[in-house]
């Protein structure tokens, strides 16, 4: 095999297993685990991954870890906030709500009215945002703090949703996918944002049409988890329509 091609095939199982080790490497190509650092020492001056101790890890968008709040801010924003103000009329005095760490669910904090609400969340954002809004009453779960995303991970912040019960979730996801189902870029979040689910009789998804027929590398859940979809008008109607004969409501901001 030639170096360019063992490298190409390093390359697409790299981004395929989103991290690999050079011992597992020399293996397979049946080469020294020098030559398999040489290798990826010239990939990542390709600047085509990024290594690791005793391997490497994908940098390919689709298999990125978890955006940092900042980029996820500034991305799409009229299409979010968008979404974010259809999702805030479906919320009604008295109700118990769940907002993840997402940005969309940031703007939707942002766009909450102060009325008599109790919002359960695992992002500080969003704990900061309704701080000033002295009707809500709002719970942090609490945990490991990822400052990427300022947000509550970890065993306590998922123990936390055991605890509660609430009329609504509201959601984000990285990608939706027929067949693949709800799917998120980083595991800490999949898990926790499947608990927010268990924890909700109604769960609202918000999400762009750019997320559509998206595999992200954790499958969340089954498409079927969500009531309603709250997305914007830019959406495939063939996807609307595949949806809705899931009985998943569909709700175009």
């Amino acid at each position: 095999m030639l170096v360019a091609e063992r490298q190409q095939k390093i390359l697409e199982l790299v981004n395929d297993k989103k991290s690999v080790r050079v011992t597992d490497l020399s293996k397979a190509f049946s080469v020294t685990e020098e030559t398999i650092r040489r290798d990826l020492e010239k990939l990542e001056v390709d600047q085509k991954l990024a290594r690791s101790h005793g391997g490497a890890i994908s940098i390919s968008p689709s298999n990125s870890m978890e955006m940092s709040f900042a980029e996820r801010e500034v991305k799409n924003i009229k299409e979010k906030r968008a979404i974010a103000y259809k999702a805030v009329k479906e919320v009604v005095e008295g109700d118990e709500i769940i907002l993840d760490a997402s940005s969309t669910a940031w703007y939707m904090a942002k766009a909450l009215p102060d009325i008599p609400l109790t919002v359960l969340t695992n992002s500080n954002r969003v704990v900061m945002e309704l701080s000033a809004k002295k009707q809500i009453t709002v719970i942090s779960t609490g945990g490991t703090l990822v400052s990427k995303s300022m947000s509550f991970v970890g065993p306590l912040a998922e123990s936390t949703f055991n605890t509660y019960h609430v009329s609504k979730a509201f959601i984000s996801c990285n990608g939706l996918h027929m067949k693949h189902g709800i799917s998120e870029s980083d595991e800490m979040q999949a898990r926790i944002k499947d608990k927010m689910i268990e924890s909700a009789e109604t769960v609202y998804v918000l999400l762009d049409h750019s997320k559509f027929g998206v595999k992200a590398f954790f499958r969340l859940n089954d498409i079927n988890v969500a009531d309603y979809i709250i997305t914007n008008n830019k959406v495939n109607q063939e996807t609307v329509k595949q949806l809705e004969e899931n009985s998943i409501h569909v709700i175009k901001a």
